[in-house]
């Protein structure tokens, strides 16, 4: 038998989202140690080469993986809202309809990269000794995408009924065959030939599909409430009535990992300007700067998926509450965060930079004056994440993009006469401060509270959905 769910529209709140946030946080950190691991198999067989392949390779991914991320947001938000309403035959239809979706798009997207895999390299100025590589490697991953997607959208609705311990389980899992594999693949062993870099691309497509495999028996195992059975089966076919929200409100976000992905291309080539000693000072830096920005991250996450439960249950006298956890619980978090790295930035940056001194003082003083930032980066992702619960998307877009854009950039543009390489890192706070003030204006006093996701539903359809028990306690495992 699963155990009961976990009720986030009652009982204690700070407990509750700590509890809910800290696996979230578990598997950010799991992914990026992965990445680190197969980056570091790849160099170290293979050479710089083949990293340098990955790594054009690997924007590809983000910017694709950006364009449909937001789809699964915004099915996590209604899973949120219609768990909060005890609508269980609700969250199986935003389920199947989020899972219909992926389908197509991952099947498009295997098609469509396939076929113009070379024609993006080329557009990114892949490195000509690094082109062959690069196309490989990417082509397997094109291949990989199916589970990968729908693994990542199984992951975001279980958050989304409220259960995150589960999505950790198996990201664990995944983690470790990727990690295991990549070296078997990449250099062969016994009658495993030797795959090169499309085996690292192989491996992650084995890991993906392994672990998506283990989590759907999973959920049909222990019968979590995202399954589908019999009749439901049906809902795997798109109800237009709910890819309008979801489309509509995905488009957005999506948008939103697009814009930070345009300023960050941006801002690197501003910092290429002052050359290799810098560049490779500032990716350290980012480097360390992928790990503070965690808290936040997960901390967002929880408090959107608790956030959406509350608001479906019409709880609105806690909705004012979880977000100042969230905050509370962040800048706690965070601030911690940004003390250690502080502390021990310099062992950490050597990891990155070797020994070489110059460039170490150069990220220090990067990383001093940049991941301060984060802390007010943090204080607008708990509220963007409060006012995204109730389908408020466009405001946080336009915030998001006029933070990083005319002011962020804009102001490394304009002071980089008086105060060179320095204007660069000040943007970081300034752009944050700028994003935090904008979002509390809005959070205080923009209409996101008058929205409504999806309309209620009605007739036969409400009557069906209410045949469902509402008290029942949801399995979730």
């Amino acid at each position: 038998m699963a155990r009961p769910q976990r009720d986030l529209t009652s009982g204690p709140i700070g407990k509750t989202l700590l509890l809910f946030a800290l696996p979230t946080l578990g598997s950010s950190v799991l992914q990026s140690i992965n990445g680190s691991i197969n980056a570091i198999w790849i160099g170290q067989l293979l050479g710089e080469r083949a990293l340098a392949a990955t790594t054009n390779a690997g924007l590809v991914m983000f910017l694709l993986v950006s364009a449909v991320f937001g789809f699964g947001m915004a099915a996590t938000i209604l899973i949120g809202q219609a768990m909060g309403r005890r609508d269980i035959d609700g969250v199986r239809r935003v389920v199947g309809t989020a899972h219909g979706l992926f389908a197509i798009l991952s099947l498009l997207v295997v098609a469509a990269g396939w076929m113009t895999a070379p024609a993006i390299l080329t557009a990114l100025r892949t490195p000509a000794d690094a082109y062959p590589l690069a196309l490989s490697y990417l082509r397997v991953i094109f291949v990989a995408m199916p589970t990968s997607f729908l693994a990542v959208l199984l992951s975001m609705v279980l958050r989304g009924a409220g259960d995150s311990v589960t999505p950790l389980k198996f990201m664990a899992l995944g983690s470790l065959i990727d990690v295991l594999l990549n070296p078997v693949l990449i250099r062969g062993m016994g009658p495993i030939p030797a795959l090169g870099i499309a085996g690292s691309a192989t491996a992650t497509f084995i890991a993906n599909t392994v672990s998506f495999a283990a989590l759907l028996a999973y959920v049909y195992r222990r019968d979590l409430v995202v399954r589908l059975r019999g009749a439901e089966w049906r809902y795997l076919i798109p109800d237009p009535a709910l890819l309008r929200p979801i489309v509509t409100k995905g488009v957005p976000m999506g948008l939103q990992m697009l814009v930070a992905t345009g300023s960050a291309l941006a801002m690197i080539g501003l910092v290429n300007g002052y050359g290799t000693t810098t560049t490779a000072a500032y990716g350290a830096a980012s480097q360390l700067w992928t790990y503070i920005q965690m808290p936040a991250m997960s901390v967002g996450a929880a408090v959107s998926a608790m956030v959406a439960q509350n608001i479906g249950a019409g709880r609105w006298d806690r909705v004012a509450r979880i977000t100042r956890s969230g905050l509370l619980l962040n800048l706690a978090m965070t601030a911690a965060l940004i003390v250690a790295v502080a502390v021990l930035d310099r062992a950490a940056l050597g990891l990155f930079l070797g020994s070489d001194a110059g460039s170490i003082d150069l990220a220090a003083h990067i990383n001093i004056i940049g991941s301060a930032s984060f802390l007010l980066f943090g204080v607008s992702m708990v509220l963007s994440a409060t006012v995204r619960a109730n389908g408020a998307v466009v405001g946080p877009l336009l915030i998001l993009a006029v933070a990083l854009f005319p002011i962020r950039l804009g102001l490394a543009y304009a002071l980089q006469p008086s105060w060179g390489a320095d204007a660069i890192w000040w943007s970081f706070p300034a752009g944050s401060a700028a994003s935090m003030v904008m979002t509390i204006a809005y959070y205080r006093y923009g209409s996101w509270r008058k929205g409504q996701l999806l309309p209620a539903v009605e007739g036969e359809e409400h009557a069906k959905a209410a045949t469902e028990p509402t008290a029942k306690q949801m399995p979730v495992g």
